[in-house]
C-alpha cells in the first residue's frame, strides 16, 4: 500500500465537484423544463389568476433561468432545498426523515448480496464449467433479465399472502408505528436500543422481502464480477506455483486470489450500493416502504420539483461519492492505478 499523493487527491477531489457541479446543472433544468406545473400544485388549478401570479413571483418562477438557478445554489449552499408542497415541510426535513429508510434498506440489501454474491462468484470459478458453475451462471443471468417489481409482487403474493412468512407492505405493522423514538433513524436499530424487540422483529419480518428482491440483483451483478476477476487470476503464474506446492484449491482462492482481486471487488461493491440506493425506488413503490424513493414519487405525481430535485441531488451525489472513494481505494491499493496517473 502506498499514499496517495496530494497533487493525485486535488485531482480526483476536483473531478468529484466538477460532476456534482454538472449534475446539479442538469437536475435544475430538467426541474423547470418539465411540464409539471409547481405553482398549480399549490394554488390549485381554478386558483385566480393573481393568486396564481402572485405565487410565481414569490417561488422566483418569473426570474430568468439562470437567476433562478444562482438563487437555488445559494440556497444549498445553506442547507435550503426550498419547501415541499407534499408536507408543507423543508424539503431537507423531509429527506432527512426518508432517507434512513432507504438507508438501512439498501444497506442490508448489500449485505445479503456480498455475503451470497462472492462466495458464489469464487465457487463458481473454481469449479469452471462444472454443474455449480453453470447454476451460478443462470442464477445471476434470471437476476439480470427480470424486473425488480414482478420479483416484488410475486415475492407478496407467494411469501405474505399465500404463506404468510413475511410481513406485508410498510416498514412495519401499523399498530408499531410510532412506538419507536427515532434515534438513528434506522427501525431495526432503533428498536434494539430501546429494548423493543417485539417490534424489531415485526420490522425484520418486514424488511427481509424487500431487502432480498433487492440484493437480488446487485448479487447477480457481484456473482459474475467475481467470477470473472477469479478466473483471470487463477492463469497466473503464483497460482499454477501455489498448486504445484500442493496447495488445495479452496485455501489457493482464498489465501492467494481473494487478496488480489480484494480492490476489484470493492470498486464493484461501492457500484452495486450506490445502485441499490438508486434502484431502491421501484422496490419502495411495490412496498409501500416509507423511503427517499417513494418520497420522490409522491412528489413527482403533483409536480412537486423542489422534492424531485433535491431527492435526485441526493442519490446522485450518494452514487458518486462512492465511485469517488472506490477510486481512491484503487489508487491507494493497486499500483497499477498509480503507475497509469503518473
Amino acid at each position: 500500500m502506498k499514499e496517495l499523493s496530494v497533487k493525485e487527491l486535488a485531482r480526483r477531489v476536483t473531478h468529484l465537484a466538477v460532476s456534482l457541479f454538472i449534475l446539479l446543472c442538469v437536475t435544475f433544468v430538467i426541474g423547470r423544463i418539465l411540464p409539471a406545473d409547481p405553482v398549480g400544485a399549490i394554488v390549485g388549478e381554478l386558483a385566480d389568476p393573481t393568486a396564481y401570479a402572485a405565487m410565481r413571483q414569490k417561488l422566483g418562477l418569473d426570474l430568468p433561468i439562470y437567476q433562478q438557478f444562482l438563487i437555488y445554489l445559494n440556497g444549498l449552499a445553506h442547507g435550503d432545498f426550498g419547501t415541499a408542497v407534499l408536507t408543507g415541510n423543508p424539503v431537507s426535513s423531509d429527506l432527512a426523515q426518508a432517507f434512513p429508510a432507504t438507508f438501512e434498506l439498501a444497506t442490508l440489501a448489500i449485505l445479503i448480496s456480498t455475503f451470497v454474491g462472492v462466495p458464489l462468484g469464487l465457487t463458481a470459478a473454481l469449479f469452471r464449467d462444472t454443474f455449480i458453475d453453470k447454476i451460478a451462471r443462470i442464477v445471476a443471468l434470471v437476476g439480470h433479465s427480470i424486473p425488480v417489481f414482478w420479483f416484488g409482487i410475486v415475492g407478496l403474493v407467494i411469501f405474505y399472502a399465500g404463506l404468510n412468512w413475511v410481513g406485508g407492505p410498510g416498514r412495519v405493522d401499523v399498530f408499531y408505528e410510532g412506538m419507536v423514538t427515532p434515534q438513528t433513524g434506522l427501525l431495526l436499530v432503533d428498536s434494539l436500543l430501546q429494548g423493543e424487540t417485539e417490534i424489531f422483529w415485526n420490522a425484520a419480518g418486514h424488511i427481509i422481502l424487500p431487502a432480498v428482491i433487492l440484493a437480488y440483483a446487485a448479487m447477480a451483478y457481484i456473482t459474475r464480477m467475481t467470477r470473472s476477476f477469479t478466473l483471470e487470476q487463477l492463469s497466473q503464474d503464483y497460482v499454477i506455483a501455489a498448486r504445484a506446492k500442493g496447495v488445495g484449491p479452496a485455501r489457493t482462492v482464498i489465501g492467494h486470489v481473494l487478496p488480489n482481486i480484494a480492490v476489484q471487488l470493492i470498486t464493484i461493491l461501492a457500484i452495486s450500493y450506490g445502485g441499490l440506493l438508486e434502484g431502491a425506488v421501484v422496490t419502495e413503490i411495490v412496498f409501500s416502504w416509507p423511503g427517499i424513493g417513494q418520497y420522490m414519487t409522491n412528489a413527482l405525481m403533483i409536480g412537486d420539483m423542489n422534492a424531485v430535485v433535491a431527492a435526485t441531488i441526493i442519490i446522485g451525489f450518494i452514487f458518486m461519492f462512492l465511485n469517488f472513494l472506490a477510486d481512491i481505494a484503487y489508487a491507494i491499493f493497486d499500483p497499477r492505478t498509480r503507475e497509469a496517473a503518473q
